[in-house]
């Protein structure tokens, strides 16, 4: 049987990327996925290719970080399906600054959706789930949460730092409550923004972007950089009962670039 069968799932950003892996890989193991993203258009993309695949799905334009949209979906859903099985915080923004750059309303846009909208998300969807016997929560973070060298960004960082420690204590919080929270931390990633700093440092360079991607594999100790599918992988094990007890960790994705 598939690893979740008849589940309703919540994924959030899952419009493109990693959060789309996440939203097709669901239903491949026979979820019913909400294809949560701001998105309208790739959203129904990418509920349209679940269809096309015989899985279930419906698409809603959500901007994350607008907490009473957040609420209204995740009450949206638990009343619509009279069930919340699993939710997936995986929407994120980021600006591309340095550390003199950063100015207060860069902090606030990255924090408002990556930590603020995330933590109300969550707090929707612990309710929901509480009131019919328990639930699981996968947050999507990252290694610059870590303290990973590779990154700059350090308001990007901050936020998923955040996102790891609200794992911590959410699943503290919730594990009375049969809900099983954790994080996935992805390192370097073959997302759209992946393919963007590739153009963006090659004709810096004036190199090849074969030639930088090459380069950053080169960095990672297993010899290859993500694709979107190695974090789905890990989503569909913490979101199946095969991970029923299993709580509060932060997983690392990144072919070994951090150790902790």
């Amino acid at each position: 049987m598939a690893r979740l069968w008849s589940q309703v799932a919540v994924v959030t950003g899952a419009g493109r990327g990693i959060g789309r892996a996440i939203a097709r890989r669901f239903a491949a193991e026979g979820a019913y996925v909400v294809v949560v993203d701001i998105d309208v258009a790739t959203a129904d993309e990418v509920v349209a290719e679940i269809r096309a695949d015989d899985g279930e799905a419906e698409a809603m334009v959500v901007d994350m970080g607008d907490t009473d949209a957040v609420a209204g979906m995740i009450q949206r859903v638990a009343e619509t399906h009279d069930a919340l099985d699993i939710l997936v915080n995986n929407a994120a923004v980021t600006r591309n600054i340095d550390f003199f750059s950063v100015r207060p309303e860069d902090w606030d846009a990255i924090h408002r959706v990556n930590a603020r909208g995330l933590f109300f998300c969550m707090q929707a969807a612990a309710g929901a789930m509480r009131e019919r016997g328990g639930g699981r929560i996968v947050n999507i973070a990252s290694i610059a949460g870590k303290g990973y060298s590779g990154t700059s960004n350090i308001a990007y960082a901050g936020s998923k730092g955040a996102v790891i420690a609200m794992t911590r204590i959410a699943a503290h919080a919730l594990g009375r409550h049969n809900i099983n929270v954790n994080a996935i931390c992805p390192g370097v990633t073959r997302t759209d923004l992946y393919y963007q700093v590739v153009r963006e440092r090659a004709e810096a360079a004036g190199r090849l972007e074969t030639e930088v991607m090459t380069a950053f594999d080169g960095n990672i100790p297993i010899g290859r950089s993500n694709e979107p599918d190695d974090i789905a992988d890990l989503a569909v094990f913490l979101g199946s009962d095969e991970a029923r007890n299993v709580t509060g960790q932060s997983w690392n994705v990144d072919g070994g670039l951090m150790w902790d």
